[in-house]
């Protein structure tokens, strides 16, 4: 019989003309494909039985985090050069012949069979789109994972969004640092001083509320759905010695009450929003602020295509979760009565970002492994090889956001011109 990898080629060679955009290992050692390209293996048919079963990205992804398939090498890169050798090559469509040479083969393989036990992890919602229970569901399969693992992931602000990269060159310059540049930028935009009244929606571990309280004086009422989340920021605020200053809240952005606030912000909340329900939480934000109080919003943002993610991340990862082009987001907040004053893209730097998490990962490897298993250590591997990718090649941005709400006659208070923003000590 001849080796599983020489079979494998002429399986994928029915669907994939040309050279094998990979290398191949088969589950009895034999290989295949160009020898410079990156080097998947597959411990077993289930790998491609997977993808029977379930074509396409989610099938792939099971393969990967069960260890069915496994590719040597940084993830990223190899799925990077991978995509570059077929992203030109249009998938052949095998005639009735063709498929049952295909067919055959796949049985001599072994990939013929019943579906593969799926992996853990996959989300579970039920109830109404964007209904409070379901969110609540939905934040909590991401955020309450664990502190623990979070801590590991992260650096020591906790900061779970993208950072801003004033020094990428400087190697004495950590993740830790570009987070809190990120922090104190909006803060700085933000115009906040002593006193004034911040409302921080979605307020993850408290990096931004504790920032704010700590290096600002602001007065914070932090809100998040994260049972988990709200816990560790109101003990963190107590061990920060801000305590008097931060108010975290259990709740649904639905219900915050009150307003008045001299400043407001939502840093990569609004993706867990909705379409349907943005504009009404718009309006939330306009309503919560006095005239001429400050809006930030740091927010992802993609085109039409997979607005949620795609089939991985809305199984695995960030549930009933949607992005739309920055535009888009920019006329929401304007209809709902605030002016947007500035867009800055930050996208290069959620790559510097992710890839910072991603070398966190590995070198924690065995300490989250044994906190969260083999299969979610795998997913998360997958998930952040991705994203990295994602915005290295612009099929994702992130943006901040600034809108201001103007009194009737128009005024807004604004600084002429932004230079006090990124001049740290300038009055803003």
């Amino acid at each position: 019989m001849s080796p599983a990898a020489d079979r494998l080629a002429q399986l994928l060679g029915h669907f994939l003309p040309g050279p094998l955009p990979v290398r191949v290992r088969a589950w009895d050692g034999s290989q295949t494909g160009p020898a410079d390209a990156p080097l998947v293996v597959l411990r077993s048919p289930d790998a491609l039985r997977r993808l029977v079963w379930q074509p396409g990205e989610l099938g792939l992804a099971e393969a990967y985090v069960t260890g069915d398939l496994d590719v040597e090498g940084d993830l990223a890169d190899a799925r990077s050069r991978a995509g570059r050798n077929v992203r030109d090559r249009p998938a052949a469509r095998p005639g009735p012949a063709s498929m049952a040479a295909a067919t055959a083969l796949a049985v001599r393989l072994g990939v013929v069979g019943p579906p593969p036990k799926r992996p853990d992890g996959r989300a579970r919602l039920t109830g109404g789109l964007h209904s409070v229970g379901r969110d609540r569901a939905g934040i909590s399969h991401h955020y309450d994972l664990s502190n623990d693992f979070y801590a590991l992931l992260l650096d020591e602000t906790m900061a779970y969004s993208c950072a801003y990269w004033t020094r990428p060159d400087d190697p004495t310059y950590t993740l830790a640092d570009a987070q809190r540049d990120k922090l104190d930028l909006i803060c700085r935009k933000l115009g906040l001083g002593p006193g004034d009244r911040l409302l921080d929606v979605g307020c993850g571990w408290g990096s931004l509320t504790v920032h704010a309280a700590r290096a600002h004086k602001a007065r914070v009422t932090a809100v998040t759905l994260s049972r988990a989340q709200h816990d560790h920021v109101a003990e963190r605020a107590t061990r920060e010695g801000v305590a008097d200053l931060v108010d975290v809240q259990l709740r649904h952005w639905r219900d915050i009450d009150g307003g008045g606030y001299d400043a407001a912000a939502a840093v990569e909340m609004g993706e867990h929003v909705g379409d349907a329900e943005y504009p009404v939480f718009a309006s939330k934000l306009h309503d919560a602020l006095r005239p001429e109080g400050r809006l930030l919003i740091q927010q992802m943002s993609r085109g039409a295509h997979a607005p949620g993610g795609g089939a991985f991340i809305e199984t695995y990862i960030a549930p009933d979760m949607h992005m739309r082009p920055v535009g888009r987001t920019v006329d929401v907040l304007e209809t709902a009565g605030l002016e947007a004053r500035s867009v800055e893209s930050l996208r290069e730097h959620y790559t510097t970002t992710i890839d910072a998490w991603r070398s966190s990962l590995e070198h924690g490897w065995s300490d989250i492994e044994a906190l969260v298993g083999t299969t979610t250590a795998r997913v998360w591997r997958l998930y952040l090889a991705g994203a990295s990718l994602a915005f290295a090649e612009r099929r994702m941005g992130v943006d901040q956001i600034l809108a201001v709400r103007p009194t009737r006659e128009g005024a807004s208070a604004m600084p002429a011109t932004p230079t006090a923003w990124y001049s740290p000590g300038s009055p803003a």
